[in-house]
């Protein structure tokens, strides 16, 4: 009998509700704790994490809730803006979701009396992606079924709107070109546009459909990968339209696709939630198989670590953290 390699996860932390989404911040907020957001169905909880890896004294994980935003509707998509930051007076946390009525909310608050929340309308139907412009944070992306990518302004002004060929499912930025932006498609095109012409510059072929989830290497940006039907694929950009390394993941199909953002040849995918489980798997590129498998009752989300190689996934009323042995 072969032996199961999955296991569960490293760390949990109870939650009051479903988790949908969950986002660790990419960026330093001049904290030694990692900042955490994950969405439910009627709020959003922002929160540090401590893990034993980075600090002895600390039993597993440490997680301190910071504030719990009403949201009123369930959270489809978080993303954290660059100008987070804690080791300032006042402190601030900015971010922004997408929700199932169509709009985004950017929330911005001091943690004590200052709470602002906008809300942006335009996409005509379900947003898919959100992600912050990360030098700055003055512009925010979105995606959406409706065909288009959307770019808007803090103050809720859409700037930008690219009309795509079929859903769109992702969107990235690149980390220092502000004018670059990498949108996949449902259809298996991934499209970089620069943001100056609004044409595309770029264009990838997952030869396949569908493209569920995309991520472009933010350590290493020739590299992009992505989840099509039960795969992942991967490109290095500088080669081919076509990808260089495919291999099937999921037997069912795969949800998200994630790069790890310490270690450049890893990542992780998930297979779209199960009657019971959903798999989350961490893949190496120097290795055939998953260097990790694990099993989460009815996952959602999918973030890694800022520095180390771990991710979380959300669930039924709890946050999921594996460690990956290196």
């Amino acid at each position: 009998m072969q032996e199961d390699p999955s296991r569960s996860s490293t760390y949990t932390v109870p939650c009051e509700d479903y988790v949908h989404v969950v986002e660790f911040s990419p960026y330093d907020c001049g904290s030694a704790a990692s900042l955490l957001a994950y969405g439910g169905n009627q709020y959003v909880v922002v929160g540090t994490c401590r893990f034993k890896e980075e600090d002895v004294e600390v039993e597993g994980v440490e997680f301190n809730t910071l504030r719990a935003f009403v949201h009123g509707v369930r959270v489809d998509a978080l993303a954290w803006s660059p100008e987070t930051r804690l080791d300032k007076i006042p402190q601030i946390i900015r971010f922004c979701t997408a929700a199932g009525d169509r709009k985004l909310r950017l929330f911005t608050s001091d943690l004590q009396n200052r709470h602002e929340v906008k809300e942006m309308e335009g996409h005509t139907s379900y947003i898919n992606h959100v992600v912050f412009e990360p030098t700055e944070g003055k512009q925010m992306a979105s995606v959406s079924d409706d065909h288009t990518c959307r770019v808007w302004d803090l103050e809720g002004n859409e700037t930008v709107s690219l009309r795509l060929w079929s859903p769109g499912v992702s969107v990235c930025w690149h980390p220092e070109e502000v004018f670059k932006l990498m949108v996949a498609e449902k259809k298996g095109t991934i499209r970089f546009y620069d943001l100056v012409t609004q044409q595309a510059i770029l264009s990838l072929d997952c030869g396949q459909m569908p493209l569920m989830s995309a991520d472009w290497c933010l350590t290493n940006t020739i590299k992009v990968g992505a989840v099509v039907g039960s795969d992942w694929v991967i490109w290095d950009i500088t080669r081919s339209s076509y990808p260089q390394e495919k291999r099937p993941a999921h037997l069912d199909k795969a949800r998200l696709f994630r790069w790890s953002r310490a270690n450049e040849n890893l990542f992780s995918t998930t297979g779209c939630p199960g009657k019971i489980n959903s798999q989350l798997l961490v893949h190496h590129l120097g290795h055939p198989q998953p260097v990790m498998i694990g099993s989460s009752s009815v996952g959602a989300g999918l973030s890694w670590h800022r520095n180390l190689p771990l991710c979380v996934v959300g669930g039924d009323r709890k946050l999921s953290f594996w460690m990956t042995e290196m």
